[in-house]
């Protein structure tokens, strides 16, 4: 099992990181439709808020290229949001002003600092998204 599959499963057994690195940190689990394959894929990643609206960042650590959750939910913007015991559809929009983006990566920054240092790693623009609770569907 590898290191996200094992963090899904105790989010998924505990409804957060219980061991690990992302203890007491504010993870969620994002579940995307390949843009490709159309297969359900699930990714851990950190959040803040921004008003109702969930907000992650696509930093992939700072590497040279977007991570693959991020080309997904571009090619179909509603995903699935697991957050705590709380199962939800939401729509992912990217930041689409350049005053907004950097706002909302300062404020994630501030939470998760080692953001501050991905900005410094690469020459991509890491993108910003804000997740917004479609209905009231829980499960």
């Amino acid at each position: 099992m590898g290191f996200n599959d094992d963090l899904i499963e105790d989010y998924r057994a505990n409804g957060k990181a219980s061991k690990g690195p992302f203890v007491g940190r504010q993870i969620l689990l994002l579940t995307t439709t390949g843009a490709k394959t159309g297969t359900a894929r699930t990714s851990p990643l950190v959040y803040t808020k921004d008003g109702d609206d969930l907000v992650i960042v696509a930093s992939k650590g700072g590497a040279p290229t977007n991570p693959d959750w991020f080309h997904n939910l571009k090619a179909h913007p509603t995903v699935t949001v697991e957050l705590g015991g709380d199962t939800f559809e939401a729509r992912a929009m990217v930041a689409d002003s350049e005053a907004e983006r950097e706002r909302l990566y300062a404020a994630h920054a501030k939470l998760h600092p080692g953001f501050l240092d991905y900005v410094k790693k690469t020459t991509r623009k890491i993108p910003v998204i804000k997740l917004e609770r479609i209905g009231s569907q829980t499960s």
